[in-house]
């Protein structure tokens, strides 16, 4: 069975890499998210849950040459949700992303703002690694993550798009707030996980790459 790495580059923007081939998800701006560096990756997709600045920097990946004669791994499944609890009046749409390899399902939940419909729910059971904004304000307030999270039940949940030391926007709630509700909470020293190596049950707090 190949190795499936999850790599963390702060805020919502993640990589996805299984057998050569990688993914980069909601990569942010040049100084859009306080307390993280400039990115600059490279990857044989990108793909980003919405418009905003510090979600969609796809300038800041640049495609592999040979992206295009590559056999990628994850099916792709998208759930067209909302980025607030309006209807996507005050902040627009945004898109979840379930990712399928045959072993394991990752679901990046983007910049959810609202509880999913009894259909998107039953889309969203079954995943082995939620990533999942924590923060609030802008999306769904940690209370609420919280049962949702319950109802849904992935075997892992790792937290992204919160306000840490020295990082991330100043309205939004710090990770304790989400975690003081959680009983597991796995805290790895490094800013990716492997799967199956560090397959786990719980919260999975990776360390933020600062710099």
């Amino acid at each position: 069975m190949a190795t499936l790495k999850i790599i963390w580059h702060g805020h919502s923007c993640f990589t996805l890499e299984e057998d050569g081939y990688a993914i980069v998800l909601d990569p942010y701006e040049d100084g859009a998210v306080p307390g993280f560096g400039n990115l600059r990756l490279g990857a044989d997709q990108v793909l980003c849950s919405h418009g905003h600045a510090d979600h969609n920097a796809v300038k800041c990946v640049e495609i592999r040459k040979d992206a295009s004669s590559k056999k990628n791994p994850f099916g792709i499944t998208e759930i067209h949700s909302w980025h607030d609890d309006a209807g996507g009046s005050r902040r627009g749409e945004n898109v979840i992303r379930i990712f399928d390899d045959g072993e394991y399902r990752i679901a990046h939940m983007g910049d959810i703002g609202c509880f999913p419909t009894p259909e998107q729910k039953e889309q969203l059971k079954g995943i082995d690694v939620m990533l999942m904004p924590v923060g609030g304000f802008f999306t769904m307030e940690p209370e609420d993550v919280h049962t949702l999270v319950a109802e849904l039940q992935p075997r892992m949940l790792v937290p992204m798009h919160y306000k840490g030391k020295g990082f991330g926007y100043d309205v939004i709630a710090s990770l304790d707030k989400y975690t003081a509700l959680c009983n597991d909470v796995i805290r790895l020293e490094k800013s990716s996980l492997s799967l199956p190596e560090d397959d786990a049950k719980g919260t999975v707090v990776l360390m933020p790459p600062l710099g």
